[in-house]
Formats: structure tokens, C-alpha cells, sequence
């Protein structure tokens, strides 16, 4: 047993490598001539410390294009991250350096607009520029260990604490490097950008849209309650690199340290399988012990039957909220899948971070589509456990898990709104929402469970009773909250290093690439769950306890509870969220992944009970 278990861990060590990014055909790269235009756009301002982020014009430093600014159309993941990706005043052109360029001069900041730079400022928010789809960076290096490190975007200022001064990044050296795949083949393959406070009376503009710094140390300092004259600038730097084209986005996505991510990664899968093979042979030993044993009592009448085989008779008795029991099961198969294919496509490197958005469009799609699966799980489960009512069902089941998404998100929506940020979805994407759900959700769930309600239910092995046995008092280990605090440990410990970097990409504006890990630990999830529900299933029936439908669902559900915690946990350590809205804003999204995680693990671990349940006692003769 434990040789298998080291041989399959070996096979899935050299399986699953980190994957690299690659690009899937028909995304051909750009090619530029020498001296050609190329053109700069923005996406965003975002903070790690209000998580509200806003349109790069919200400030008036950022000037306007004399031709007007035009918004690129964006898909429904780019809306929903708060992109605004928008035309600069940038004016740069391919391999043609610009030693000192006047974005926006002597512009009259009054107090009001003022105050609200210096405020961008404190709240330490980033500017995010893009070229040629390429991100911007900003590049530093470790003093003591000479290592070099990535931030996205640039410091928009640096805010003192000590002296409550601010000052503002006016200047901007943008380094970017190229590839020449041909003679006059440029192709963009690197965005740097290194910001820097020049005080505005050191600036002198020229004609052309030219300028020149004199020589100083005076920088840009804003009064955040008076007038404030600003001119804004920038150099242009051109590199040619050995980095290909394929290859640009290493330097983002290898911002992470994969190597102590994949040690710890490959320490918890050891103990989780060492942990499930002990697991499965207790169970499996145990079972057969018990399977023979009643096998053997009903040779011999005498003997007074004992254990999970005494409620042979109430153990597939429908439980009560049989409707919201088949609408959640449902709702987590429509996850399940979800979540399966996306990650397996990411893992494939068709969901590149490259394509903007991509991978919650994908998600968005594949979740409406997958109601036609769920509703057929859903209705013969709800067949199943003897549903009259399957019409109402089936609306639930289509209504109640996307109701509960929508309706804390609109509400979350309402104070980004009141922020006026960026992030607040737009009035007509929430109607593409609502139609999409309606329109194209709600009808395939109903179809899938009416075919599935149709479909001839569930054989179960043995007769219910007409009359409900009692439940023995039981014990203390056994209560629901014990179980779930038991069920949840294992499949959080098997997650909980990749959960760091997941909240790391969402909550600190990191890039998260690494999807083969995440596979591998998705599919330790489903064991984990199956597993642990089993073993609590067991333990049930053991103390003639046959109200486990609910129970499995529940229990296996324990390690949302431990994410959620966790998530406390890294808000108090971690984050330097300041305000009232960034806090609820943390705290609504954390709740709906860890209640879109508790339908998931609990529908995982339902469906392991039921096998499991319908097996042991197939096994049995009853008389």
C-alpha cells in the first residue's frame, strides 16, 4: 500500500511541472517598423489599500489626448476587474529614443483637486500603463542580496509619514525593449517604467513638445489644501533583448517564488495520500469485518442485529429541505464542472493572463452552460428522495446559489458606486448579467432537470420502513459542529499554501499562473472530501444515526469554514486595508468564495456518502 502511494506521488511529481505560458494560434504577435508609432494606453489605478480601483483620468495631472481619449471595448472579465483601458497622451515610436517629453504643462491643480491627488497618494495607488498588451513595471533590486523584483505599474507618489509631505511622480523614464525577429521586425518584449519626483520649476518646456530639467534635488511637492501648479513628463528609453516574443511574460509571472511553493506543495500532497491510504485501509478492513459478520447473523436469527446494518430500514428515508438539498447539490455540480474545465484550460495555457479578462469571461460562460448538467443531477437526485413538487425545484435550483452571488454583489456594488470607482459594474453589464442567467441559465437548468426527473431514480439496495426508527442518543463526538471542525483540517492543509497565493493575486495585484499546482491540488480536494465524508457517514450509521444526507453535505463542506478564518487571519497580517468600504468590500467577496467553496466540497462529499452508502449496503443480505 504505502509503495503505491510513493509511486503515484513520483508519477505526479514528474507530471506536473509549472506550466509556461504559450500563446494559442491565432494570437500572432504585433511587428513594428523602425519609427513607427506605438501606441500606450491606460487600464487603471488600483491600491492594496482600498482595493477600489479608478479610471486613469479620475485625476486631473492625467491629460487628456487633443483628438479625445477612446475607451477599447472590453470583454465582461475586464469590466468586472474595474478595467478602463484607455487612449494616453504618450507620444512614442519604435527604436527612437526621446530624452525629455512635456505630457501635460503648468497644469492648475485647485484645492479641491488638490486634495484629492494627495489623498491617491497616501493611499499608496499605482498608475497602469500598457503597450502592445504588455503590462508596465516597476523594477527594483534587493540591496542585500542583489536580487531583482518586479512591482505592477508605478508609485503615482511617496507620502511621508513622519513629515505629512507628499510629492508627486511628474516623470516618467519609460524603458522598453524590443526583439527583431527580421531586419525591420520590432517586437516589443519588455515595459519598464521608473518614476520620479521633479519639481515642476526645474522643468522648462520647449517647442515641439520638448523640455529640459535643470539640474537638483527639488521635487514635486503638493499642498493637498491649497493651489498646486504641476507639469508632467517623460523620456522614452530603447533596448534591444534576447527575450522572445513567446517568452515576454515570464517576468511577471515569475514574480512568485515557485520553488518554495513547489517544496511546500509537495510536502502536503505526501501527507495527505499517507493520511488517505491510513484512511482507506481502516475503512476497507473495517467494512469487510462488518460486512461478513452480518452476513453471518443472518444464518443465525438469534442474533440481534447491531450497527449501521440495524438501520438498514430508515437509511435512504428521504430528509427533510429535500428541495433545497437537490437545489444545492445541483448548484455545486454546476461549480464542479465549472471550475474543472477552466482550470484544466488555464493549466493548458489557453486562459493566458495575456488575454485580459479571459479567464473569468470563461469562468462567467462555462458556469451559465454547465446548468444544463446541474439540473440533471439535480432532478434525479430530486426523483431520487421521492419529490413531488419538481417544477418549483427546478427553479430553485436555478435561482438560489446565483440569487445569493448577485444579491451580495449588487450590494457591495452600491457603496463602489458611491466611491465612484471603476470597479463599480456598470448598469448595462448587470442587465447582460441578468439576461444571461435568465435568458440562457435558468432555461438549460429546467430542461436538465426535467430529462432528469424523467429519468428512473436511483436503485437502492434496500426497502425504507413506513415507520421512522429513533435515533439513539449520540455521542459527543458525533455532534454537526465536531464533524465539521474534524472534516474541514484535511482538505485545508492541502490547500492552504496555494490559498496564500491565490489572496496574494487577488487582494496585492499579483499575477497567479500557476495552474498545474492548482490542479494538482484540486484533485487532493476531491479526495480529501470524499474521504473525510465517508469516514464521518460511517461513524453515523455506526450509532444508528441514518440522518446523513444532510450531514455529508454539511460536514464536507467544514473546510469553508477554515478559509474563512484563514481570511481573517490574512487581513490582520497581511493587508493594509484602511477604511470602511475596502473592509466590507474584503470581507463580501471573501464570504461568496467561501460559500461558492462550501456548495462545492459539500456536493463533493454528498456524492461519495451516497455511493459509498448504497455500496456497503448492497454488500449485506437483508431479510
Amino acid at each position: 500500500m504505502f509503495t503505491t502511494v510513493f509511486i503515484t506521488i513520483l508519477c505526479i511529481t514528474c507530471l506536473i511541472q509549472p506550466i509556461l505560458p504559450f500563446y494559442i494560434p491565432g494570437v500572432a504577435p504585433l511587428d513594428f517598423n523602425r519609427g513607427e508609432n506605438v501606441e500606450v494606453k491606460a487600464v487603471k489605478m488600483t491600491s492594496t489599500k482600498t482595493q477600489l480601483p479608478y479610471d486613469y483620468y479620475e485625476l486631473d495631472i492625467h491629460c487628456k489626448p487633443s483628438d479625445g481619449i477612446k475607451y477599447k471595448s472590453e470583454n465582461l472579465g475586464e469590466i468586472l476587474r474595474g478595467d478602463r483601458i484607455v487612449t494616453t497622451n504618450f507620444k512614442v515610436e519604435m527604436d527612437t529614443n526621446a530624452r525629455c517629453l512635456t505630457l501635460c504643462k503648468d497644469i492648475k491643480l485647485t484645492s479641491e483637486q488638490s486634495t484629492k491627488l494627495a489623498k491617491r497618494i497616501e493611499q499608496n495607488y499605482y498608475v497602469h500603463l500598457l503597450v502592445d498588451n504588455l503590462p508596465c513595471a516597476t523594477k527594483f533590486q534587493n540591496p542585500n542580496t542583489q536580487a531583482t523584483f518586479y512591482e505592477h505599474g508605478y508609485r503615482l507618489g511617496n507620502h511621508i509619514k513622519q513629515s505629512k509631505e507628499t510629492y508627486l511622480n511628474n516623470h516618467l523614464v519609460i524603458r522598453l525593449f524590443y526583439h527583431k525577429e527580421s531586419e525591420n521586425g520590432y517586437r516589443v518584449v519588455g515595459f519598464e517604467v521608473e518614476p520620479k519626483s521633479i519639481d515642476s520649476k526645474r522643468i522648462t518646456a520647449e517647442e515641439g513638445g520638448k523640455c529640459s530639467i535643470q539640474s537638483g534635488e527639488g521635487m514635486q511637492a503638493i499642498n493637498p489644501a491649497g493651489e498646486n501648479t504641476v507639469t508632467m513628463t517623460y523620456e522614452v528609453e530603447w533596448a534591444p533583448s534576447d527575450t522572445r516574443w513567446a517568452s515576454r511574460w515570464d517576468t511577471y509571472l515569475a514574480m512568485t517564488d515557485v520553488q518554495i511553493h513547489w517544496f511546500s506543495l509537495i510536502n502536503s500532497v505526501i501527507v495527505v495520500f499517507f493520511l488517505a491510504g491510513i484512511l482507506s485501509m481502516i475503512i476497507i478492513k473495517t467494512l469487510r469485518r462488518d460486512i461478513a459478520r452480518y452476513n453471518k447473523e443472518d444464518a443465525d436469527d438469534s442474533i440481534e442485529e447491531t450497527g449501521w446494518k440495524l438501520v438498514h430500514g430508515d437509511v435512504f428515508r428521504p430528509p427533510r429541505g429535500k428541495n433545497y438539498l437537490a437545489a444545492l447539490v445541483g448548484s455545486g455540480i454546476q461549480i464542479l464542472m465549472m471550475s474543472f474545465i477552466v482550470i484544466v484550460f488555464a493549466a493548458l495555457g489557453m486562459l493566458s493572463p495575456a488575454s485580459r479578462g479571459a479567464l473569468v469571461t470563461a469562468a462567467c460562460f462555462l458556469y451559465v452552460f454547465m446548468g444544463l448538467i446541474a439540473g440533471y443531477f439535480s432532478g434525479r437526485l430530486y426523483k431520487t428522495i421521492k419529490g413531488s413538487n419538481w417544477k418549483r425545484t427546478a427553479a430553485l435550483t436555478a435561482t438560489l446559489y446565483p440569487s445569493i452571488v448577485c444579491g451580495v454583489s449588487l450590494f457591495l456594488n452600491f457603496f463602489i458606486w458611491g466611491k465612484r470607482s471603476s470597479g463599480a459594474v456598470p448598469f448595462s453589464t448587470m442587465i447582460s448579467i441578468l439576461a444571461m442567467w435568465l435568458g440562457i441559465s435558468f432555461p438549460l437548468v429546467c430542461i436538465g432537470f426535467f430529462f432528469g426527473y424523467r429519468k428512473q431514480p436511483y436503485e437502492q439496495p434496500v426497502r425504507t420502513n413506513q415507520i421512522p426508527k429513533q435515533v439513539p442518543e449520540q455521542q459527543w463526538f458525533m455532534h454537526p459542529v465536531i464533524n465539521i471542525a474534524i472534516a474541514g483540517i484535511l482538505p485545508f492543509g492541502a490547500m492552504f499554501i496555494e490559498l496564500f497565493f491565490i489572496f496574494s493575486a487577488i487582494w496585492e495585484n499579483q499575477y497567479y499562473y500557476l495552474f498545474g499546482f492548482l490542479f494538482l491540488v484540486f484533485i487532493i480536494i476531491i479526495i480529501c472530501c470524499s474521504q473525510i465524508s465517508i469516514v464521518i457517514t460511517y461513524f453515523q450509521l455506526c450509532g444508528e444515526d441514518y440522518h446523513w444526507w444532510w450531514r455529508s453535505f454539511i460536514s464536507s463542506g467544514g473546510s469553508a469554514f477554515y478559509v474563512f478564518g484563514y481570511a481573517v487571519f490574512y487581513f490582520f497580517t497581511k493587508l493594509d486595508i484602511t477604511g470602511f468600504v475596502p473592509s466590507l468590500l474584503y470581507f463580501g467577496y471573501t464570504l461568496l468564495i467561501c460559500f461558492s467553496f462550501w456548495v462545492l466540497t459539500g456536493t463533493i462529499g454528498f456524492y461519495a456518502s451516497y455511493i459509498f452508502v448504497r455500496k456497503i449496503y448492497s454488500e449485506v443480505k437483508i431479510e
